[in-house]
């Protein structure tokens, strides 16, 4: 599949790459270091497997001539904290520490980088070839089918996956992206009216996915869509910001703003604050504007005037260029089991 530059790449979050070791990893979020990515561990080389203990999906799958493993849970505390001290020992060129958060992340260097797949390009080069097999044919006829029923252009999809990196299975599942939350929410709609004239089908594996109704069928084959952020829509960079942590606090609030719920991070802008226990009571000054996933599948699992229960942890926000200083709550820390949200 189409395999984009280096010195060409506007990284944003969900773009593929591949390092010189053979680990696959997927972009996170919008702000990087300069020369560096931050990134989440997917698929482990199978000579590299037993360096990380954890458990592993009984399924392997083959980029080229390397076999890869995937772990059979992919974001939890425990899990994050596993790949960060393996790769502290083993490739510790892996490990960055960011002043800005004062802790060490998963962070790829772009030096590492080996092959770089971009859903959109990929997208563009599948709708090229000449031969196809069933389920490149599939994803297109699927792509074509949503940008002819939302009229949301062609070039605004990506194909994401396995089959955007060619290591696709007769079982494997389409994994698409669009791009920018205006063309989302319209998405959103025309996969809703297509699943009322039963062309398509929602498929949940849990409660969270019946909220989100980002996955179902599509002529028998599982599809799941999620969004990118353009390049005009990000609207912070690396080093703007400094965060301090305060305490874990759990509440119920309300969703004042869903209109950026649906990327990773998916930030919820939230009102009526209320604290579940004592420890979470705050000072006025110390109410949280914000509740920020940086777990998946917390997106647009609620929508504006919804009110939810999250679990996080408290942080201080200041920008580093203006002072100003205001607080969030963050799901996903990588330290804790107990941070979630829970729409109510």
């Amino acid at each position: 599949m189409s395999v984009t530059a280096l010195r060409d790449w506007n990284l944003v979050d969900g773009d593929t790459f591949v390092t010189k070791e053979g680990f696959i990893f997927n972009v996170f979020g919008y702000e990087h270091p300069a020369n560096r990515v931050f990134a989440f561990l997917k698929y482990i080389p199978a000579n590299f497997k037993d360096l990380f203990n954890v458990g592993f999906l009984e399924r392997t799958w083959n980029y080229g001539q390397i076999k890869l493993f995937r772990a059979e849970k992919l974001y939890t505390a425990q899990n994050y904290q596993t790949f960060l001290k393996t790769f502290r020992q083993n490739f510790p060129n892996y490990v960055y520490y960011c002043p800005f958060r004062e802790k060490k992340v998963i962070s790829a260097p772009l030096s590492a980088i080996d092959k770089v797949y971009v859903p959109r390009d990929c997208l563009h080069t599948l709708s090229k070839l000449e031969k196809r097999d069933g389920l490149q044919a599939l994803t297109l006829d699927f792509i074509d089918l949503l940008s002819s029923e939302s009229g949301i252009s062609f070039e605004d999809f990506g194909v994401h996956g396995s089959v955007a990196l060619g290591m696709h299975s007769p079982k494997s599942d389409i994994d698409i992206v669009v791009y920018s939350s205006k063309n989302f929410r319209k998405l959103e709609q025309t996969v809703n009216r297509l699943v009322e004239a039963k062309q398509l089908s929602f498929q949940a594996n849990n409660r969270l996915d019946a909220l989100r109704r980002f996955k179902g069928r599509y002529k028998n084959r599982v599809f799941m869509y999620n969004a990118v952020r353009k390049l005009e829509e990000v609207h912070s960079k690396y080093g703007l910001h400094k965060y301090s942590l305060i305490n874990h606090v759990t509440f119920t609030c309300s969703v004042r703003d869903d209109s950026e719920a649906m990327f990773r991070p998916a930030i919820y802008n939230i009102e009526n604050y209320v604290p579940t226990d004592q420890s979470s009571r705050l000072s006025e000054e110390k109410m949280p504007k914000f509740a920020v996933s940086m777990i998946g599948c917390y997106r647009n699992v609620a929508r504006r005037s919804d009110r939810m229960k999250v679990s996080g942890m408290l942080e201080q926000v200041k920008n580093l260029e203006t002072g100003e200083i205001f607080h969030q709550v963050v799901v996903g820390t990588g330290t804790s089991e107990e941070e979630s949200i829970c729409p109510l």
